[in-house]
């Protein structure tokens, strides 16, 4: 057999497997779902949304409520995880596989999600269970135990599997690392070989130091990560923001002819690559799960360790998520990318966030390639930080605490790893993973 091919048909399995999965029974579930959820809660994520702010803001705490961090800490913790580089990279990959209509599907999957994300989050309260060392935690594998009983330990056992996999951070350690090669190592010519590519040695150096940061946070449990994530997170959102402002207002005038080709491209289905309406809805379905998670059940770890007797109030909070990480962050993120006119001149086939950089070098010129780094190192960081906790719940629950440990060093040898690997065969291996 030719070795040479090895890698191709490896590819290629995860293709299918990944396409296989995300087919129309599973959007139908997903998106059906989520509209179910909304019409039964009589539209709640609609009609409480100052409520859930009230609660954001501490308005009903006490600290005496069981838990480990407030409501605002829990919401940054879970969207540290989910307003990460699938907001910068994964939505330029869902425009340049699927189209501008991609995005249309992200915000149905969105507003649909919001409701989805409700009840899961409440559910995480309602339903929390002690861990083998007496410490209360919430989250999918302990509402399934907790509410439905025993006998479903099987089925929480195969989420903590999948998620103690599918929560690596694969894709922004990989985006990242790719970003900086990219602008800062190949024009220095450090670690560039024969091929003028920077070498797996110079990714994969990049790829420990970037372990090296994200283990100092995580080593201090969900009370560290909470305190990290509430002071990065808004200031990364508002940064980025301020950034997309800049760049729409110097393409104002094309800024209207994106948004009627969002639509207009999410019915006709004339993707780039896509080339069908099933694709463009597929992809953008699962890259709104992909960024906001809605329906996936690993933000309710997070949201299930907030201080709180109250389970519907979490369940207010939680459904903010979606709304501020695919509504208002991947929408900038389109409206740059279609407005700049990049995803167009696609000609060196530069995908994920070197997509977006390419906007923002158009946009910003000068200064925009190092405002979106810093926005990539915050998002990246920030992402790394949230789903280690997911990975190191989920080991915890098949392994027991003392499995803590050696999750957090698989977590940050997936870093390593991540740093090299190619960008398409992690997209695939985490469609899998979270199908």
């Amino acid at each position: 057999m030719d070795t040479a091919a090895e890698p191709l048909t490896f590819a290629k399995s995860l293709q299918f497997t990944s396409d296989w999965l995300w087919g129309m029974p599973l959007l139908y579930l997903l998106i059906g779902g989520g509209l179910f959820f909304t019409v039964y809660s009589r539209f709640v994520p609609f009609l409480y949304m100052r409520h859930s702010l009230q609660i954001l803001r501490g308005k009903f705490s006490d600290p005496n409520d069981p838990g480990e961090i407030n409501h605002f800490q829990a919401l940054c913790s879970a969207l540290s995880g989910t307003v990460g580089m699938g907001n910068i990279g994964g939505v330029a990959v869902a425009v340049t596989t699927g189209g501008p209509g991609a995005l249309f599907w992200m915000w149905v999957c969105a507003l649909v999600g919001m409701a989805t994300k409700f009840f899961t989050c409440s559910l995480a309260v309602m339903y929390r269970g002690r861990d083998a060392q007496g410490q209360v935690q919430g989250g999918p594998m302990y509402f399934i135990v907790e509410g439905l009983g025993a006998k479903w330990k099987p089925l929480a056992m195969a989420f903590c599997f999948f998620g103690v996999f599918g929560c690596l951070p694969l894709f922004s350690s990989n985006q990242l690392s790719a970003f900086v090669t990219e602008t800062f190592f190949k024009p220095n010519e450090w670690f560039v070989g024969d091929d003028k590519n920077v070498t797996a040695l110079g990714q994969g150096l990049f790829g420990v130091l970037m372990a090296v940061c994200v283990g100092v946070v995580i080593l201090g449990g969900i009370k560290r990560i909470g305190k990290v994530a509430a002071r990065l997170v808004p200031f990364m959102v508002l940064l980025y923001a301020g950034c997309a402002v800049v760049i729409l207002l110097t393409h104002a005038a094309q800024v209207p002819g994106a948004v009627v080709l969002i639509f207009s491209d999410a019915f006709t289905g004339y993707a780039v690559a896509g080339g069908a309406l099933g694709s463009v809805i597929s992809i953008g379905v699962r890259r709104a799960a992909f960024s906001n998670e809605a329906g996936m059940g690993t933000e309710a770890m997070a949201h299930g360790a907030a201080k709180t007797r109250e389970p519907i109030r979490e369940g207010l909070v939680a459904m903010l998520g979606p709304m501020i990480d695919t509504l208002i962050v991947c929408t900038i993120t389109g409206l740059i990318i279609l407005s700049t006119g990049v995803y167009e001149s696609t000609g060196d086939n530069p995908d994920g966030v070197l997509l977006t950089a390419e906007a923002f070098t158009k946009g910003i010129p000068v200064a925009g390639t190092y405002l979106l780094l810093v926005c990539v190192l915050c998002f990246s960081f920030s992402s790394m930080i949230g789903f280690s906790y997911y990975v190191t719940k989920c080991g915890m629950f098949l392994f027991g605490p003392r499995a803590r440990i050696p999750m957090i060093l698989f977590y940050l040898v997936g870093i390593i790893v991540s740093a090299i690997v190619k960008l398409d065969d992690l997209i695939n291996f985490l469609d899998i993973m979270f199908g």
